[in-house]
């Protein structure tokens, strides 16, 4: 695995790994690497030539300055970690050299950006779209790996990449969990130890709730996730929120979508969690 930290060393090793015919995949991530980053790498690595790797922190997509702050970096133990994988080129750029002049794009979602993560991190998703757009036009991948964890992000990337004809195809991959259920996070590590014992409820309801929905509607469902929730007082619940998985519209019933999510941001004392279920 090579390391490049600049846009013209990424374009320099890129022009001799991408020889005709091979497919170029790409993980953009904030580093703090996990075994969910690295399924996504093994994914990729499954149905692309060349896996290229991003590491960067995006200050453009964090509306709170502490949470920009605190968020975890070793970018030594991320390297070490790749090195195990079939990942062909780590791009772990500064700031200045994603943003040689300040981003002042503002994109349009209509509705997916409203909702949820947007409505209660304003300003965080047209952040996301300027680094995955600027990281797409340097890398220009064939196909770009993404976990489903982050659902709402997901929805937009799709969206972002139809708004710009990129060319670039998503792949989904499923979200990878600890043992006891706790979906994978970068911001796991940042948990004390309390909480972190009570972080898997968020999960283990998630799970309950998918059974409780066989026999019972939409709102109940959402009442019982947040009831459960609700009993433990080391979580508090920002939003859950039961929606069609394409349009991110809330649904009433059961019937009104061949494919519903639920979606939910926790806050296990100051570090906040999200996660989500597919009903159907």
């Amino acid at each position: 695995m090579e390391v490049v930290k600049t846009r013209n060393e990424l374009e320099e090793r890129l022009t001799v790994l991408r020889n005709p015919g091979k497919k170029v995949g790409f993980v953009p991530t904030m580093g703090a690497l996990h075994e969910g980053h690295l399924s996504l790498v093994r994914n990729a690595g499954e149905v692309c030539d060349v896996v290229v790797l991003s590491i960067f922190v995006n200050p453009t997509q964090f509306n709170d300055p502490t949470d920009l702050e605190r968020y975890p970096r070793n970018l030594e133990e991320d390297i070490r970690l790749l090195e195990t994988t079939s990942c062909d080129l780590l791009f772990a750029p500064s700031v200045e050299e994603i943003y040689p002049e300040p981003d002042k794009r503002v994109f349009d979602f209509g509705h997916l950006d409203k909702v949820m993560e947007g409505k209660h991190r304003p300003g965080h998703f047209n952040g996301v779209a300027q680094v995955v757009s600027r990281l797409f036009d340097m890398v220009k991948p064939d196909k770009a790996f993404f976990g489903q964890k982050d659902f709402q992000q997901l929805v937009i990337i799709r969206d972002l990449v139809r708004q710009m004809n990129l060319g670039t195809e998503v792949v989904a991959c499923s979200i990878i969990r600890e043992s006891d259920g706790l979906a994978m996070s970068s911001r796991n590590r940042l948990l004390s130890e309390k909480h972190r014992k009570s972080a898997p409820l968020i999960a283990k309801t998630l799970f309950e709730s998918c059974n409780f929905a066989k026999n019972n509607s939409v709102a109940d469902t959402e009442k019982f996730v947040r009831e459960n929730i609700g009993r433990n007082e080391d979580l508090r619940l920002e939003y859950f929120q039961i929606v069609d998985g394409n349009t991110l519209q809330s649904v009433d019933s059961w019937e009104e979508s061949n494919y519903i999510v639920g979606c939910i941001a926790v806050f296990a004392g100051e570090i906040r969690l999200i996660d989500n279920v597919v009903y159907k």
